[in-house]
């Protein structure tokens, strides 16, 4: 297999979403509204991983692009639990692909303490060859607490295959908890957030005008 050829249309797609969804941020800096889009990341699965990921679900390679719906993904980061929400209908609204599948991981949360909204999007990406190609991207939404676990969490998988001690595992769960406590403490204090930032903006606003 030609892993090059066969992951190009899904290096595109994430460039492209990374783009659009950054260009949504910009959008809501030009105005006073609050930007519910902290910063976008996105990566295309390496193929150890791909590799490794088939062999333990039994994937054959040559359903790959149906079969393993994160070979493409695009994480968007949020301040606030709330924003998420409205990330989601922003993303739902959208006409330049479709969404084929949803996942709460916040309201029904992983039994580890995982928590994200997962989206699967099938994207049309303009081929020299095939013309359109409509590919998988998995796309997950998540506040920044959030995220930092995931990251310490998946850190954790692979340092253990997959079979992270008991004793760290429910060290983990607590700590999943703290994160989720720590976001529930800051929606409550929103409004002051947006507002100190609000200033600040503008602070800097008027620093670049007098430059």
């Amino acid at each position: 297999m030609d892993w090059d050829v066969m992951l190009t249309p899904y290096k595109q797609a994430v460039d492209e979403l990374k783009i659009k969804l950054k260009g949504v941020r910009d959008q809501y800096q030009l105005t006073s509204k609050h930007t519910p889009i902290e910063f976008v990341t996105g990566r295309v699965k390496p193929v150890s991983s791909i590799l490794e990921k088939a062999k333990r679900k039994n994937i054959p390679l040559n359903q790959l692009e149906e079969e393993m719906q994160d070979l493409a993904g695009v994480r968007i980061m949020c301040q606030f639990v709330g924003d998420i929400d409205t990330v989601v209908g922003l993303i739902k609204a959208r006409t330049d692909f479709s969404i084929e599948e949803e996942r709460d991981y916040i309201k029904h949360k992983k039994r580890s303490g995982y928590r994200s909204y997962h989206m699967i999007l099938r994207y049309p990406v303009q081929t020299i060859e095939g013309g359109e190609k409509h590919i998988l991207v998995e796309l997950q939404v998540r506040t920044l607490a959030m995220n930092f676990w995931a990251t310490i969490e998946h850190s954790l998988q692979y340092k253990y295959s997959g079979k992270i001690p008991d004793e760290i595992e429910q060290r983990l769960v607590k700590a999943a908890e703290a994160a989720y406590l720590l976001d529930e403490e800051m929606s409550k204090i929103r409004g002051e957030v947006q507002e100190a930032q609000q200033i600040m903006s503008k602070q800097q606003e008027a620093l670049r005008r007098k430059r």
